[in-house]
């Protein structure tokens, strides 16, 4: 039996610096909005902001950067309406995937 790992209890990671192109952080956001976890949504994208720059990232998203580091921040529930945008200036975008139950 494959005992389950609580992602809550895993260490802080920064992982900007391993998110090196798009498709690296394309396969982390998919991983972590596996997880279900609204309050995690937000820790890929800004870990991937920090890591190119804020204020870059800002810009691109149309976003202040005040905003952008208030909705990035751990435990953040960002709106649809933030997270687009930043996708979009990090070179990715979300796409639904059917699954079976």
């Amino acid at each position: 039996m494959t005992e389950r790992i609580n992602v809550a209890d895993l260490p802080e990671l920064d992982a900007g610096p391993y998110l090196e192109n798009e498709a690296a952080l394309a396969a982390y956001l998919t991983d972590i909005l596996a997880a279900h976890d609204p309050a995690l949504s937000a820790a890929p994208l800004g870990d991937t902001a920090r890591a190119r720059g804020m204020t870059e990232i800002a810009k691109a998203s149309g976003l202040t950067r005040e905003a952008l580091h208030k909705a990035l921040r751990p435990g953040a529930q960002p709106r649809f309406e933030t997270i687009s945008p930043v996708c979009a200036a990090l070179g990715v975008r979300l796409m639904a995937q059917a699954f079976h139950s």
